[in-house]
């Protein structure tokens, strides 16, 4: 005779998360023990986790979270747009958030080394993918701090995420307009002290064959040549870019105007899945391939 009943099987899954028959067989195999049933599900839980890790996820969320002159953002992915949605994945984005914010973590492998909730890190993800049911991935880091102000931004569609910071006290205000117009225009780097020199050289190399095949004299293309480099760091570096919001000036000439002091010290930003090779699926071959 079993030593468990319904409302046996329904306080477990309201602990667990798991599927009702999950449960039911979960306390079987224990004889009813609630416990041993949680561990019973955790190791299954783990083993579904495994299954999914190979799935790619490209997906889900850029979030940052503020106290003062700190700044941390993660992105942490999803399979499908779906469950980045869903209450349980926002749950688990908090929970990270708070976790990693209470802490004085340098790198993403530091967070990946961590214990949360007193266990391994690689514990308790294998926890949220058994329990979201997608492969879950905390993939990129970055934390600001600093003496001056911080600003901070997430797109509405939480895809996109900006971190600035300056080394002037009291320019919030203006940090967080220069990092709207940072998620909107996608510069490359802070300033001109930032782009490496053989990006330059590319970018002298390419000019230069463009402005052969228009007929230019080889004689006068170091004369244009400048004027083509600075053409480039005024698209590319954050400083130079013509501000989004009021284009006659620079985003160092706004930020100067709430301070003329200040300067941009700080520029982080994400993109949701930059550099994750997507794999196109076929949707009805995987239906049919499930149902096999």
């Amino acid at each position: 005779m079993a030593n468990f009943g319904p409302k046996d099987i329904k306080k477990l899954r309201e602990m667990t998360d798991a599927g009702m028959m999950d449960c039911k067989q979960a306390l079987a195999a224990t004889d009813g023990d609630m416990e041993k049933a949680q561990e019973w599900l955790r190791k299954k839980g783990l083993g579904a986790a495994a299954k999914k890790a190979d799935k790619v996820a490209a997906e889900g969320v850029v979030a940052i979270r503020q106290n003062g002159n700190k700044a941390i953002m993660l992105e942490i992915n999803s399979q499908t747009d779906f469950v980045a949605k869903n209450e349980k994945f926002q749950a688990f984005v908090n929970e990270v958030l708070e976790h990693v914010m209470a802490n004085d973590f340098a790198t993403i492998e530091e967070i990946q080394a961590s214990e949360i909730n007193g266990q391994p890190f690689s514990d308790y993800l294998a926890l949220q993918i058994a329990t979201i049911g997608e492969n879950l991935v905390v993939r990129r880091y970055e934390k600001v701090v600093t003496d001056g102000s911080i600003g901070t931004y997430v797109h509405a569609n939480s895809k996109v995420g900006v971190i600035v910071a300056s080394d002037a006290e009291g320019v919030e205000e203006a940090l967080k307009n220069i990092a709207m117009h940072a998620a909107a225009m996608n510069p490359k780097y802070i300033n001109e002290a930032a782009v490496p020199a053989d990006v330059i050289e590319k970018e002298k190399e390419i000019a230069r064959e463009q402005l052969l095949k228009e007929g230019k004299p080889e004689a006068i293309l170091e004369k244009i040549l400048p004027g083509k480099i600075k053409r480039f760091m005024q698209d590319n570096t954050l400083e130079n870019q013509k501000f989004v919001m009021d284009d006659k000036i620079s985003v160092a000439q706004y930020l100067a105007n709430s301070n003329k002091d200040a300067k941009l010290t700080e520029y982080k930003r994400f993109e949701l899945g930059e550099g994750i090779e997507k794999v196109e699926e076929d949707f009805a071959a995987e239906v049919a391939k499930q149902m096999a």
